[in-house]
């Protein structure tokens, strides 16, 4: 096992009503600004059960975060911020969502001269302070409600880049998997994707004696497995709702990638898909890892065999086989696997390697071996 220090400071208030208890967790002379994306939250209730709990509190409204939140929407609500002089932010969403809105928090009080994109160029190493912040999570997926990192698109020049900062864990965080069983069946099928690549991403590599991580891992997996093509048919089962919310946040609270090589070049070549051509997230996951599986299968071998935990064959049978379930498993729970079926012929590769090059990943991968070639092996082998 590699060395760590791990700080998750996040606290979690999990199940059914818990919504009802947010207002112990702010303080009650606080400006609260109340982030969102499309409007869901009020068509489901969960808004009404946020203004409930916060009854005679200072609140305001910032919606319209987009599903990959575009830093030209973002500082529009900075300026909310600054002119308004909030004091607190609660992101009531997803990931996009509470990734937006780690943004403005560390945008408000940027004080850099450059632009506050330098956020994202220095990969939030320059924030000193930001506003605070918690979440009412309403779809499970990208674990941004329990730990320090954004991914945020700017429209005006294509990129998609992500930060980091301790300033920007959210102080609470409320899972109550009641209000997921709204959700429509293309957000649980990409929550589960997502969650699933985020815990394959840290674990897929190479061993380095972490067995603690690797079996919460191993079961993170295989819980995802079992409970996601479930939450698909049968959407008001609180038991398996509950189990894929807490598994997507268990996947990214840095509990499972302490003292373990990580790997992330699937997310790094996805997020250019997603910049130039719109994709959703998981999408773009579900078009890449299979391929990069199989180009580095070589590298993953010891880690592959365990994957799907099957018995029969070779052990290059049994690799290969691993990756074949991998594909299946996104299939089954209805995100294709190919650029194809998004409509793109791969005419678009070279851009998306140049923007690789451009965003300084040109080595990629738990051992860095992922060049700019590689990549463009791998986006052909995915069309």
């Amino acid at each position: 096992m590699q060395n760590f220090t791990l700080h998750t400071p996040t606290k979690i208030l999990f199940g059914e009503g818990k919504i009802a208890e947010i207002g112990k967790e702010i303080p009650a002379d606080a400006r609260i600004l109340i982030t969102y994306g499309g409007g869901s939250i009020k068509r489901n209730g969960v808004l009404d059960q946020v203004y409930q709990a916060l009854e005679g509190r200072d609140v305001r409204e910032f919606g319209g975060i987009e599903p990959n939140p575009s830093y030209e929407t973002l500082m529009k609500a900075v300026e909310v911020v600054r002119a308004e002089d909030i004091d607190f932010l609660l992101a009531v969403g997803g990931g996009s969502v509470a990734d937006g809105t780690k943004f403005i928090a560390a945008a408000a009080h940027y004080e850099a001269a450059q632009d506050p994109w330098h956020i994202l160029e220095t990969t939030g190493a320059q924030v000193t302070n930001a506003v605070k912040m918690a979440c009412v999570l309403t779809l499970p997926a990208t674990g941004s409600e329990s730990n320090n990192g954004a991914v945020i698109s700017r429209k005006t020049t294509g990129d998609k880049l992500p930060f980091f900062s301790p300033y920007t864990f959210p102080l609470f965080a409320v899972l109550d998997p009641v209000v997921t069983y709204s959700l429509p069946p293309r957000q649980v099928a990409n929550g589960v994707v997502d969650a699933f690549v985020h815990t394959v991403e840290q674990y897929l590599t190479y061993p380095v004696d972490a067995k603690v991580q690797d079996r919460f891992s191993e079961g993170l997996l295989l819980t995802l497995i079992e409970e996601g093509p479930r939450a698909l048919t049968e959407p008001e089962n609180y038991k398996v709702r509950a189990n894929v919310m807490w598994s997507a946040t268990m996947a990214l609270n840095g509990l499972i990638g302490a003292g373990v090589p990580q790997d992330w070049a699937t997310h790094m070549m996805g997020h250019e898909l997603t910049a130039l051509h719109g994709l959703d997230h998981a999408q773009t996951l579900a078009i890449v890892l299979p391929s990069l599986l199989q180009a580095k299968k070589a590298q993953k071998r010891a880690k592959l065999l365990h994957v799907w935990d099957l018995r029969e064959g070779s052990e290059e049978q049994r690799i290969d086989g691993a990756i074949a379930a991998t594909r299946a498993f996104f299939e089954k729970m209805g995100v294709p696997t190919h650029m194809a079926d998004y409509q793109l012929d791969g005419s678009t590769i070279p851009t998306l390697v140049a923007k690789l090059k451009e965003h300084g990943m040109t080595a990629l991968g738990e051992h860095a071996d992922i060049t700019p070639e590689v990549s463009q092996k791998i986006y052909e082998a995915a069309r």
